[in-house]
């Protein structure tokens, strides 16, 4: 007899395998954000990727420079031992600003040499920098002759130039002779003209550095500022003045700076030259001709060496404080 209830349920198969369990979490968790851990072979790799560096910088820089410092208030030949040192103070300084004569010439040829890199071979580098810029043909192949001086030291270079400024067989003044039959220049033996003849020099290779920095800075400008400066009507030569050049300030401090410290170490060409003397004096040259030179005076080239340092650490902090200020805002 059918009932007239409503079926039952299907009942649940149990032929199928089980659903599987859920998966048990082991270990720490790991909180959001944070890295996996270094095991100790990376610590290991990263103590040595940053600890080689910083003793060579401070072995070879730091502590040489605090070990200059000291020993430019001492009076100390180089060739005793340490306990032949004798602190003097400040008469080393003394010496040099008033009774070592080449001092004041040194110092007012590094300013000469500071003055021309600015006024010719970093207008000159701009320049190229702006031309080179605008990706003529063949720029790749400009760009290489104009940097080319740049690889070359100072010392190959006063080598080089020694060939064009030679007073018998140079090619200046082969030149000149043919064309104007002017008479042979002793271009770096005549103290009245061998310092602007060695900072053309020095310039040459100036010039492509400063317009590699440039180059660098202009392909990093935001090209929607000279399309807005295009916009509002200026020329090419009022765009660069008022939107490119102003936006190239990180690249203006690095060539200031560039420029100091270049204008202070000048110091192989001159050397190579005639040992900074006869009207090339730099204070470089003074330092090492102190230093290790005949004169052996350790203690008073230190001094002439601090100065320098000192002259260049204020370009420095203006600049690292600049920089910091920016990154600030």
């Amino acid at each position: 007899m059918a009932s007239n209830g409503p079926p039952p349920p299907p009942a649940a198969r149990t032929d199928g395998p089980p659903p599987p369990a859920p998966a048990r979490r082991t270990g720490r968790a790991r909180r959001p954000g944070t890295g996996p851990r270094h095991g100790r072979a990376d610590r290991a790799a990263l103590a040595l990727m940053l600890g080689v560096p910083a003793l060579l910088v401070v072995g070879l820089v730091w502590l040489p420079a605090a070990a200059t410092v000291l020993l430019s208030f001492t009076r100390w030949d180089g060739i005793g031992g340490l306990d032949t040192i004798e602190w003097i103070g400040v008469q080393n300084y003394t010496d040099a600003f008033t009774i070592y004569p080449p001092f004041e010439p040194a110092l007012r040829n590094n300013l000469v040499w500071l003055v021309v890199l600015f006024t010719v071979p970093t207008l000159l580098g701009m320049f190229l920098a702006v031309l080179l810029d605008r990706e003529l043909r063949g720029g790749s192949v400009y760009q290489s002759i104009f940097y080319l001086p740049v690889v070359l030291s100072l010392a190959l270079i006063g080598f080089v130039w020694q060939l064009i400024y030679s007073r018998d067989q140079g090619l200046l003044n082969a030149f000149l002779a043919m064309v104007a039959d002017a008479p042979a220049v002793d271009w770096f033996g005549n103290p009245d003209i061998n310092l602007y003849a060695v900072l053309v020099a020095a310039g040459w290779r100036h010039t492509g550095y400063i317009m590699l920095l440039y180059l660098a800075g202009l392909k990093a400008v935001d090209p929607s500022l000279r399309e807005a400066a295009a916009i509002d009507g200026a020329g090419p030569v009022r765009t660069f003045t008022r939107v490119v050049f102003p936006a190239l300030l990180p690249i203006n401090l690095v060539v200031v700076v560039v420029t100091v410290i270049d204008a202070l170490r000048a110091f192989d060409i001159v050397w190579v030259i005639n040992r900074g003397r006869n009207g090339l004096e730099l204070i470089s040259a003074l330092v090492t001709s102190n230093v290790i030179g005949e004169a052996s005076r350790v203690g008073f080239g230190s001094a002439l060496a601090v100065v320098m340092l000192v002259i260049s650490l204020v370009f420095i902090v203006v600049y690292v404080s600049t920089m910091l200020r920016g990154a600030q805002r």
